[in-house]
């Protein structure tokens, strides 16, 4: 069994979207995965599946959803050396002035064409800064990211990708959890 995250994005935000984490939890193991656990009320999965293809697992899931809620809510999926690798290569963690609660990171769904990356350099984004790792974006917000225009809609829009973000307390916590059912 190899073990899995799923993140879902736009689930349970003002109001909409509204799925309870223990019924996903039902769901997913209604899919057969095994050590079904969730994270917070924003779509955070661990499991684990003898599935190795993790588009096959993101269609499922988003498939699942869609049938028992009837709204399309994009799905990520990423094995567990996967997110291990993202946190592990987290380039603000290099700069000692850089404060960890405001750190993020925007997974998209594929690798974003570089020029329309580097068009964003130019941007004016106060004191946020970005930086792109394969087809992750970390994410510094030092007023917050509630403050801040580097969002999922903004890098969707610029960047025509699917994108979704996590915190990186949250993002650190997924990989506790998956380590604990890794070791299962």
């Amino acid at each position: 069994m190899i073990t899995y995250i799923s993140i879902l994005r736009g689930i349970n935000v003002g109001g909409h979207r509204l799925i309870k984490m223990s019924d996903l939890k039902i769901l997913l193991t209604n899919l057969g995965f095994k050590q079904v656990q969730t994270y917070i009320q924003s779509g955070n999965i661990v499991f684990q599946s003898d599935e190795t293809n993790e588009k096959t697992l993101e269609e499922l899931i988003g498939s699942a959803i869609k049938k028992q809620y009837n709204f399309d809510v994009p799905t990520m999926v990423k094995g567990i050396l996967e997110l291990k690798e993202i946190v592990h290569q987290n380039p603000f963690l290099k700069d000692e002035l850089k404060e960890l609660p405001h750190l993020h990171v925007t997974f998209l769904d594929v690798i974003p064409d570089q020029e329309k990356f580097d068009s964003l350099a130019n941007g004016d984004y106060k004191a946020d800064e970005f930086l792109l790792v394969d087809k992750n974006i970390y994410v510094y917000c030092p007023n917050g990211y509630g403050n801040t225009k580097l969002t999922n809609t903004f890098f969707e829009n610029k960047l025509k990708v699917a994108a979704t973000t996590r915190n990186w307390k949250t993002t650190n916590e997924l990989v506790k959890i998956a380590d604990s059912v890794d070791s299962l």
